[in-house]
């Protein structure tokens, strides 16, 4: 029951979408064009890499200040910088005011992970770039990070229970990838390079 506070916290912060604030502006319900994604991938697609360098700036920035908040507010609790971050994840692909449709949390996993552990931050950082730069896919990347985070911690803290925690917010990220593993497969995902051009921008 203690750890309800921490999680409500970070679920609050990851129902912040800057994605979905930038088309409001732009006059656009971004749920509706491109992949319907809040989230910067689809941000960039959609408005240029202004718009999705500040939405991924965001979205990182609330999984990290999750975690922070609920270590300072709640110390005596061990996970709950951890729980909040997971909190915050699934509040960001699953916000209540937007009908439970986000994002699918990369970012803010990020952030997380960025707060709890910078060793495993650069890593999975590492990981995101070489991997969608090979593919071409961000998608392959992402599922290269939230497969790796868990396993990293479980060796090199011990700590099972941690692991587990990260584990949660890695099965769900694992389902909202799926459609992306799909349109990969059938060559119909937009790659880097073509959303690097702008060829599927709607204010050019």
């Amino acid at each position: 029951m203690k750890y309800i506070l921490p999680i409500l916290l970070g679920y609050l912060l990851g129902c912040s979408h800057m994605a979905f604030y930038i088309g409001k502006l732009k006059k656009l319900d971004i749920r509706s064009a491109g992949s319907g994604n809040l989230g910067a991938s689809n941000a960039t697609v959609l408005f240029g890499w202004g718009s999705g360098v500040l939405v991924a700036l965001h979205d990182i920035g609330k999984g990290y200040l999750a975690v922070l908040l609920a270590k300072w507010l709640f110390p005596e609790l061990s996970y709950a910088g951890a729980a909040a971050g997971v909190a915050c994840v699934l509040g960001h692909i699953f916000p209540f005011y937007l009908k439970f449709k986000g994002g699918k949390g990369l970012a803010s996993y990020f952030g997380m992970t960025l707060a709890l552990n910078w060793r495993l931050a650069l890593l999975l950082g590492t990981i995101i770039v070489l991997a969608t730069l090979i593919t071409d896919f961000i998608a392959i990347g992402t599922l290269g990070t939230i497969l790796v985070a868990p396993v990293y911690v479980g060796i090199t803290t011990h700590d099972l229970l941690l692991a587990a925690i990260l584990c949660i917010a890695t099965a769900v990220m694992l389902c909202k990838h799926w459609e992306n593993i799909v349109r990969i497969v059938k060559k119909e995902e937009i790659g880097l390079r073509a959303t690097a051009r702008g060829d599927n921008r709607v204010d050019k």
